[in-house]
């Protein structure tokens, strides 16, 4: 697969665009939580630093639905159990570096000898391991998802089809990790985190740090699915979703092309859940429930699918919006939630991108109008 250049990915403004974004992320809201006094009006709180961390991470989940579903047309329903599986494969490491710092003092989690567990199940061997914890977060999702995408994408399953068994997937997950001998923590899960790579992951100094990684991983993922979107294989994407009959009549076989870019998305999604993880605090099988991955879809709409930056301002105002309402109106959320999504669908078909470029359509074209009114005529 040939990717495009670095330098052909964005025209100058964008570029430009992406450098204030990485100046704001990297400077500028670490020097305004640490550096400036809680009274300042410029001060950013630790609660808004992660609560900022924890949308940059459904920001990235919004970019990997974004890939499937705007540019191959695979809408998925379960994208939230590749999420969940990211952050417990990464939460094992994170359980395993408690130590003996648990209420028990073993070794073991506080769950596992509650449960009378002796020892470590064998899936959790070399979890103490940072990178092998790290291989694991993009492994266990993207073994799941190439196993569960080459039977369903062999067997031509599509459409409304394929979202239900996507949706059915999550489900059956969620209930598998609800189970207490699954050795996953049940109904609690993961929680109660110490250290990362030694070192105390609840101060605000790491809590910064773990901002701005996840800052830095959303824009190199978002300039990667671009590299992707914008070759050859990305072209053959947008032609499995306008046109999946004529690609396989040129010769095409979809599969291979829908496998792989299904399976690279639940990469991206695992990874988004093991940078969650550690900023939240916790992780439970709540994060696997097929209403989670129904907010995922609805991330892509509201910001506009198929545009890469669309999803991942639909991320951002429907997370900022529910943190409001589950304050202020915590029972009607969901209820405001599915009106969000049925006026975009009416009203707002491309999203918020899409009403924005047709605003600056709009503007252009009065202003052509307006000069070429301008412009004298010649005397006769």
């Amino acid at each position: 697969m040939k990717l495009t250049s670095l330098s052909g990915l964005y025209d100058s403004k964008s570029w430009m665009y992406l450098a204030l974004a990485t100046f704001v992320l990297c400077i500028v809201i670490p020097a305004s939580n640490m550096l400036l006094p809680s009274t300042s009006i410029l001060h950013i709180s630790d609660y808004s630093v992660s609560l900022s961390g924890k949308i940059l991470c459904y920001a990235i989940v919004a970019l990997a639905i974004d890939l499937v579903w705007g540019y191959t047309g695979i809408l998925s329903l379960g994208h939230g159990v590749f999420f969940a599986l990211g952050g417990y494969a990464f939460g094992m490491y994170l359980m395993r570096q408690i130590g003996t710092d648990g209420s028990y003092h073993s070794n073991l989690p506080d769950f596992m000898v509650f449960l009378d567990w002796k020892k470590f199940p064998w899936y959790w061997q070399f979890t103490d391991h940072f990178w092998y914890a790290m291989l694991l977060v993009v492994l266990v999702p993207g073994v799941l998802a190439f196993i569960f995408g080459y039977f369903a994408f062999r067997s031509r399953i599509k459409g409304v089809y394929f979202s239900i068994i996507t949706q059915a997937m999550t489900y059956a997950f969620m209930l598998l990790f609800f189970r207490n001998e699954t050795g996953f923590g049940g109904n609690n899960g993961f929680t109660d985190f110490k250290r990362l790579l030694g070192i105390n992951v609840t101060t605000p100094q790491m809590r910064m740090v773990l901002f701005v990684i996840t800052g830095l991983t959303l824009i190199s993922l978002l300039l990667v699915s671009r590299a992707i979107v914008s070759s050859k294989f990305g072209r053959v994407l947008t032609a499995i979703r306008d046109a999946e009959s004529r690609l396989m009549f040129s010769g095409y076989n979809p599969l291979h092309y829908k496998l792989a870019i299904w399976t690279f998305s639940a990469m991206v999604c695992g990874i988004a859940g093991a940078l969650y993880v550690p900023q939240v605090g916790i992780i439970n099988p709540s994060e696997m429930s097929p209403g989670n991955s129904i907010e995922i879809a609805i991330w892509a709409a509201v910001g506009g699918r198929g545009t890469l930056i669309g999803p991942l301002i639909g991320a951002g105002v429907v997370n900022g919006l529910k943190s409001y309402f589950t304050e202020a109106f915590p029972e009607y959320w969901l209820y405001f939630l599915g009106l969000i999504f049925i006026l975009s669908t009416l009203y707002l078909p491309h999203g918020v991108v899409g009403l924005i470029n047709k605003i600056k359509a709009k503007k252009l074209a009065k202003s052509a109008t307006s000069a070429s009114a301008s412009v004298p005529s010649e005397p006769a």
